[in-house]
């Protein structure tokens, strides 16, 4: 990717519903990190209307459009390598060890923001339909200053 970008947008677990408030949400964002469970090929082309897209394949990804998303991706993007992967249980890689300072996941539906041996691990929470009680979320992970900061964007 670029050295100059610094507003990521992340997504996760949108399960073939993009609504009107998470494209809002990640406007203007120079770069937009899907970590998995698109649901159909829709909402990847709907994402790319406002920037880059890197995508990676979840669980619930089928058919030959998913067969094309690979099953985890690493991101220059600006300061930061990231490393995106749809479950966290299924990391089989020490960041830290691999030069990684972000990790992307998702698969919970849980937002979260962790820092552990200097990586940061930012999970952006399911932008799909409700599940549980859990907010419906996105992320928005700005580089431009250190520390990064995440913000979950909810309500949508």
């Amino acid at each position: 990717m670029s050295e100059r970008i610094t507003s990521v947008g992340l997504i996760s677990d949108t399960h073939g519903l993009l609504r009107d408030g998470a494209l809002e949400a990640l406007r203007g964002s120079e770069l937009i990190i899907h970590a998995g469970d698109v649901g159909k090929p829709e909402i990847l082309t709907a994402l790319r209307q406002l920037a880059p897209v890197i995508a990676v394949k979840g669980n619930i990804d089928k058919g030959s459009w998913a067969s094309e998303l690979p099953a985890t991706a690493i991101v220059e993007a600006g300061p930061a390598t990231i490393y995106v992967l749809h479950a966290i249980e299924d990391l089989d890689l020490d960041p830290a060890a691999a030069g990684i300072q972000i990790v992307v996941s998702g698969h919970s539906h849980k937002p979260s923001r962790t820092e552990r041996s200097g990586v940061l691990y930012i999970n952006p929470g399911s932008a799909g339909p409700r599940r549980f009680q859990l907010p419906v979320t996105v992320a928005r992970l700005d580089l431009a200053a250190t520390p990064w900061s995440v913000t979950f964007v909810d309500g949508l």
